[in-house]
């Protein structure tokens, strides 16, 4: 049994719908029921309540764990109680880069590495799904705004982040290992909003924001360290912050799906 947490998520629930449609037992964990593949299983928990768990987590042997509430310990004791042995995290690319920015993740990836389970860390870098937050916008007036409108990254598939965490939890030879995943190439922000035009039919413009206006912006649901993390990845990355990784490849065997792939796979939700 595989225990999935998030699993209404970007990437919880593509994880889900991969694990069940390959025939495998699973639990989709998540604070409220949701509608999941016929045979999934579901259990209601929080993260920021381990003593929640225990029915998730009793007689699987491996879990997917988002960073999620203020105590990992706990919860990875309860995942071992429970009789989980393997555990493969979903932490974030600045817990190396910017650990004291992302002081969350890296507490995870700690308490993760000294739990005495099998482990493996993925470490995606910027996910191709942010650009969600531009729906709105796209829908009604056809524009897009973000900060530094020509700095690049290699923002990722929450796809293909599903697809690795599905091998990683099934195979073996993936223990103790931590595996940077981006996309296939970096894309600056006013690329990204001209292939959402491109997969919609239709063009759409983009604005620059100010580094304050983002920030205003980005304060109204992230932690302000954070928000300063993130500003500096995406406005003065560091040369691994821009970096593409092979670890998708190495481990699919094939290159990582392409920003605009992910555009053309969601382009309804950026039309009227």
């Amino acid at each position: 049994m595989i225990v999935v947490t998030g699993a209404t998520g970007n990437v919880g629930g593509e994880l889900v719908r991969r694990l069940a449609a390959d025939g495998e037992r699973v639990t989709a964990l998540s604070r409220r029921p949701a509608s999941f593949p016929e045979g999934v299983r579901h259990s209601a928990g929080d993260l920021a309540d381990p003593a929640t768990l225990k029915d998730a987590f009793d007689g699987a042997d491996a879990l997917f764990l988002l960073v999620a509430g203020p105590d990992p310990r706990a919860v990875l004791d309860a995942a071992e109680a429970g009789g989980i042995r393997r555990v493969v995290l979903l932490s974030s690319q600045g817990a190396g880069t910017r650990p004291r920015a992302y002081e969350h993740p890296a507490a995870f990836e700690r308490a993760v590495r000294e739990s005495g389970l099998e482990w493996t860390i993925l470490r995606p870098g910027g996910f191709a799904s942010n650009a969600l937050a531009w729906a709105e916008p796209i829908r009604a007036h056809r524009t897009a705004a973000a900060p530094f409108a020509d700095v690049a990254l290699p923002v990722v598939d929450p796809a293909d982040l599903a697809e690795v965490a599905a091998v990683v939890l099934r195979q073996d030879g993936h223990a103790g290992r931590t595996y940077e995943l981006t996309g296939p190439a970096p894309v600056t922000p006013r690329d990204r909003a001209a292939a959402i035009g491109q997969a919609i039919g239709a063009p759409v413009s983009f604005a620059e924001q100010s580094p304050e206006q983002a920030r205003e912006q980005m304060l109204r649901f992230m932690p302000e360290p954070v928000v300063e993390g993130t500003l500096a990845i995406l406005g003065t990355p560091l040369a691994a912050e821009q970096q593409v990784s092979p670890d998708v490849e190495r481990i699919l065997g094939r290159a990582p799906r392409s920003f605009a792939d992910w555009a053309a796979r969601n382009a309804a939700a950026f039309r009227p």
